[in-house]
């Protein structure tokens, strides 16, 4: 379990107003980074998955890296086909895809509709860069013109908020669902694993907010970090707090570990929850997966959860969208008592 104290947001956090609100909900602009941005021509902005466990066959990233900085990400090792194969170059590196609209129209033609489209599966298509450059805004405005398609996001960040108009109106033609990242609600421990993003509450903020504006959302918790945050009472917790805040689904997935996340991911566990090391070091190993008892264990307290909290129960509910861990959606299981223990 964390050795940090869950700190439920409502409740524990300082109830501050004026000015002083608005200075806690502030972003940190460097945070200690040193952050380049660049431009970058693409071919396509429309890439064919192909990777048969994922629910999703086209991928959009409208950024190359990603400010958040989150020390298990698993996609750094996107930054190495560039010839950048320093980890941090991820998070200090950005580069902003051009022509991106124009791209999307044309490579739309040979997207099968029955096909689905994830946008995010490799940056945050609404990190901070999205505030400057609007690449993420540009393509849904371009979605906005078609009818017909599947289309899911996957974010941290309550930017997204923003587009809500533009959401709404491709809603009207198309499938398409939110799908808001939270790993935790201390906002403490969040800020560990995910130096940059906005805080937890923030992004539920976002879900109750694009659900009343008539844009579904919901809620991933993933990855699920064994020994972290994969506690009872924590995912208890977050699985009440989304469904209060309006969330239509909420789903799992455990921590998938690619060894350019592993490079970032190991000493900050070293440094702060060291006495986990020696665990991940023979669970992990050479693999990038947990257990499949493990995934099972949590696949089945999840199921137990939305139903305590009164999520609906059908897995046909559930839309059928990657992640920004890369891993699948799991499977329900059978519901067991919820003191089972979650050893890894």
């Amino acid at each position: 379990m964390a050795t940090l104290p869950l700190l439920e947001p409502d409740e524990k956090r300082p109830q501050l107003v004026g000015i002083a609100r608005l200075a806690a909900d502030g972003e940190h602009i460097r945070d200690g980074h040193n952050i380049e941005y660049f431009t970058i021509n693409t071919r396509s902005i429309l890439n064919r998955c192909n990777v048969p466990r994922m629910p999703f066959r086209w991928t959009v990233n409208p950024y190359r890296g990603c400010e958040f900085a989150c020390k298990y990400c698993y996609a750094r090792y996107t930054h190495e086909f560039m010839e950048l194969r320093d980890p941090l170059a991820f998070e200090q590196k950005i580069f902003v895809k051009q022509n991106v609209a124009a791209q999307l129209r044309r490579d739309l033609k040979k997207v099968d509709k029955s096909e689905m489209i994830a946008i995010g599966t490799a940056t945050d298509p609404y990190q901070p860069a999205e505030r400057r450059y609007e690449m993420t805004r540009s393509i849904l405005e371009e979605f906005a013109n078609h009818e017909g398609y599947d289309i899911g996001i996957v974010t941290k960040s309550n930017l997204v908020v923003r587009d809500a108009d533009v959401l709404r109106r491709i809603g009207e033609r198309n499938k398409i669902y939110v799908n808001v990242t939270v790993t935790t609600l201390d906002y403490r421990l969040a800020h560990l694993l995910e130096p940059r993003a906005p805080r937890p509450d923030l992004r539920l903020e976002a879900v109750r907010d694009l659900n009343a504006a008539g844009v579904p959302a919901g809620v991933i918790c993933a990855p699920v970090l064994p020994g972290i945050t994969d506690g009872v009472r924590e995912l208890d917790a977050l699985v009440k707090a989304a469904k209060e805040h309006g969330a239509q689904y909420i789903y799992a997935n455990p921590l998938f570990l690619k060894p350019c996340s592993a490079a970032v991911f190991l000493p900050f566990l070293e440094k702060e929850f060291p006495h986990l090391v020696k665990r991940y070091q023979e669970r992990y190993g050479e693999k990038s997966f947990v257990s499949p008892a493990y995934a099972k264990r949590i696949s089945t307290l999840m199921a137990k959860l939305r139903e305590k909290h009164g999520f609906p129960t059908r897995r046909d509910h559930y839309p059928k969208r990657g992640d920004s861990v890369g891993g699948p959606l799991v499977e329900h299981g059978k519901a067991e008592p919820l003191q089972m223990g979650l050893e890894f």
